[in-house]
């Protein structure tokens, strides 16, 4: 796996030797092929479920001024970090080893881009997005990029925030939420 755009583009990318999907280069292409007119000059991500952190690492790379990472598995959180030494962005980032929930609880500050890829099996999607969209990591100017299964259908909104665009890649989906109004 490696970084297919950007300043690291080329930097191969270490992947946990677990339970973990990694986000296809095809699918990684795009997510910030449709992010790329939705993403203002000095924007912010975090990847939650970050597995190998490729997703919030090629955010980096395409110029997102930070991203932090959210990883329950301790190895994975391991990984990460020596993806960010390999490209050079860990001053640009942050690795928090715990879970979603948790994290929703701890972290007080707002994204401009939020990223799930939750496991496929994991069926407490719809009651984290829930959560997600209650919490401080969620401003008005967020977008949401949710990756999941093709078999478990997402709500058309969650409160204020809408599904503006969704796509299919053969058994994934990725789904996109905006607050009305936000182009």
């Amino acid at each position: 796996m490696r970084v297919i755009a950007g300043h690291a583009k080329g930097a191969r990318l270490r992947s946990p030797k677990s339970h973990i999907r990694p986000t296809t280069e095809l699918v990684r292409g795009a997510i910030f092929s449709i992010l790329q007119s939705m993403v203002s000059e000095d924007w912010q991500a975090i990847d939650l479920y970050a597995g190998s952190g490729a997703l919030g690492i090629e955010a980096l790379s395409r110029g997102a001024s930070r991203v932090d990472f959210v990883e329950r598995n301790a190895r994975s959180c391991d990984v990460i970090k020596d993806n960010l030494k390999r490209t050079g962005l860990i001053s640009q980032a942050t690795v928090y080893c715990c879970s979603v929930n948790r994290a929703l609880s701890i972290i007080a500050k707002a994204y401009d881009v939020i990223f799930l890829d939750p496991p496929y099996s994991d069926t407490s999607l719809d009651s984290v997005l829930g959560s997600l969209f209650e919490s401080h990591l969620v401003a008005e100017t967020s977008t949401v990029v949710v990756q999941h299964s093709t078999r478990q259908p997402l709500p058309q909104s969650y409160g204020p925030f809408h599904l503006t665009k969704s796509r299919r890649y053969g058994d994934t989906s990725l789904s996109f939420y905006r607050q009305e109004g936000e182009s």
